[in-house]
């Protein structure tokens, strides 16, 4: 584990200014949010402490568990009782760093630890405008659903159709996750399903998946398949190297 100490108001900056360094260069572009590195009053904030703790000796990062980076913030805000800004800083925010789960087929991260990947590419399936606050008519979209998961059929306020202990609860779901969350790519889903598939699939309007939203999810597949796979695009790229094709 680092020594707070050794990240003091001297490495915290020049850590930062490394990541903005990087951010101006390669991420920007992509609409990748930069945490402020100060708050009111002089303090740090704890979304810019959280990535500079995990940017620490860049490009040779660590994991690094969400007790140990909620330590690290306690010594800046006491009464901090749960660090989630790793998660929120990657997901909402773009900064390509990786969680722990059996969601993971990027590192070998044990659950309830993070690393920060790259500061040269943004995360995975990160589009400027991702998340949008207000998404056309919600409540005609979930009416021309009669009010159900367009995946799994449970219907709101009911029990979810595979979980019956617990209540469907509709959350606005992207047809394709590459691209904005607005008017004509939004199908509701329940949370069992919205959570469950992680941005992996593209949705026709009637909740079938049609396409692969996330090609990292090819490692996932039977070797067999893979290989299928594999003959395809070798044959459709007439076995060009993979870093000539644009």
């Amino acid at each position: 584990m680092l020594d707070s100490l050794i990240l003091n108001k001297k490495s915290i900056e020049s850590i930062y200014k490394t990541i903005c360094e990087y951010h101006e260069k390669y991420l920007k572009q992509y609409g990748v949010k930069l945490p402020k590195l100060y708050a009111s009053k002089g303090k740090f904030t704890k979304d810019a402490l959280v990535l500079v703790y995990l940017a620490y000796d860049y490009p040779k990062t660590r994991k690094v568990t969400k007790e140990e980076l909620t330590k690290f913030v306690r010594s800046y805000y006491p009464d901090t009782n749960d660090v989630q800004q790793a998660r929120h800083l990657g997901a909402q925010s773009g900064w390509w760093i990786v969680a722990g789960g059996r969601d993971n087929i990027i590192l070998n991260i044990k659950r309830g630890s993070y690393q920060l990947y790259t500061l040269e590419q943004p995360y995975p399936l990160f589009k400027k405008g991702h998340r949008v606050a207000d998404t056309a008519d919600w409540e005609k979209i979930k009416e021309k659903y009669n009010f159900r998961c367009a995946t799994c059929g449970s219907q709101e306020g009911k029990p979810q159709f595979h979980w019956p202990a617990t209540k469907t609860v509709l959350q606005k779901a992207h047809m394709d996750p590459n691209k904005p969350l607005v008017a004509g790519n939004i199908i509701p889903q329940c949370q069992k399903c919205n959570r469950g598939d992680r941005n992996r699939w593209v949705y026709d309007d009637k909740g079938r998946v049609i396409k692969l939203a996330d090609a990292n999810f090819v490692r996932n597949f039977d070797k067999d398949v893979r290989k299928k796979i594999y003959r395809m695009l070798y044959k459709e790229f007439n076995g060009k190297n993979p870093k000539s094709i644009k």
